[in-house]
């Protein structure tokens, strides 16, 4: 079994850093194809954690089309801490007091566009193991702050495509799970149009052995993210904006931070498990104002 679960893992772990690739190229694309000057590029900076393992920080910052965006990877291991322990067993997951080695794999990204119109975007998939339990996790969700219907109708409709291809409740599940996520209580609202949200996802349970079928999912979710944010940017990239869209835009940009900084989930387990700060806190916008 072990080796059955090190083969899955570095197969997760491929997957990743391959859409990690795939993306970095098409946002180089439109650095490319959009905008005037000098088209942005990412800087790749290696990341490491003292217990075990690292990743790739991919940014780009000062872009023609991207004000900043960050593609990262990463894949750890090692010992999970007293409260990280406690917080896995207040998930269900069984025997950590008495293991609580853990492995993970994911690919993040975050990027804040230069145009106001232009929406931000939100997209990761991840694998997460232990010797007693392992899942999937992740999902999309798009954060405009000048909202197009028709921007949120395509958007919401490739991460459907995504979901229909394994099983047609999990659109409506995911989606539901990503307005309660991505809901900011302290303010009362959504911080974004919403998208798909799953986690824990090992969907055999104790009844089988559902690994081959939800890698396949979270790599269906990777593969819809260009396809659902590229045509939206290529729309709104060029739309005309004015003080009052960027005054509109830093605002919004305020109230993502207030999210990752206070409820995000990966925000807190990255820190909480050692990672590269820098590479946790990469989804932060690098202006921002609050009124």
């Amino acid at each position: 079994m072990t080796d059955l679960y090190d083969a899955r893992k570095a197969r997760a772990a491929a997957w990743f850093r391959d859409l990690r690739d795939q993306i970095v190229a098409a946002f180089e694309g439109l650095e490319d194809r959009f905008g005037t000057g000098t088209p942005g590029r990412f800087k790749v900076t290696p990341t490491t954690r003292a217990d075990g393992g690292g990743g790739l920080m991919s940014v780009m910052r000062g872009g023609r089309v991207f004000e900043k965006v960050g593609v990262n990877v990463s894949e750890v291991h090692g010992t999970l801490g007293e409260r990280a322990q406690k917080a896995m067993a207040a998930r269900g997951v069984p025997g950590m007091d008495r293991d609580p080695r853990f492995w993970a794999s994911g690919i993040s990204l975050v990027a804040h566009m230069v145009n106001p119109h232009a929406p931000a975007v939100h997209m990761n998939t991840r694998m997460f193991w232990t010797p007693h339990a392992w899942w999937f996790g992740g999902g999309s969700d798009l954060n405009p702050a000048i909202e197009y219907a028709e921007d949120t109708a395509h958007f919401h409709g490739q991460m459907r495509a995504a979901c229909d291809l394994h099983d047609a409740a999990y659109y409506p599940r995911f989606k539901a799970w990503a307005d309660e996520y991505f809901f900011v209580p302290h303010r009362g609202r959504a911080r974004g149009v919403g998208g798909i949200f799953y986690d824990d996802l090992n969907s055999g349970g104790a009844a089988g052995d559902s690994w081959e079928a939800d890698f396949a999912f979270t790599q269906e979710v990777g593969r819809h993210f260009l396809p659902a944010f590229v045509p939206v940017t290529e729309q709104r990239v060029n739309t005309p904006w004015t003080e009052a869209d960027r005054e509109a835009q830093l605002v919004h940009r305020g109230l993502y931070a207030e999210y990752n900084l206070v409820y995000d989930r990966g925000t807190k387990f990255g820190l909480e498990t050692g990672h590269d700060a820098n590479a946790v806190l990469m989804s932060l916008p690098p202006i921002a104002k609050w009124t």
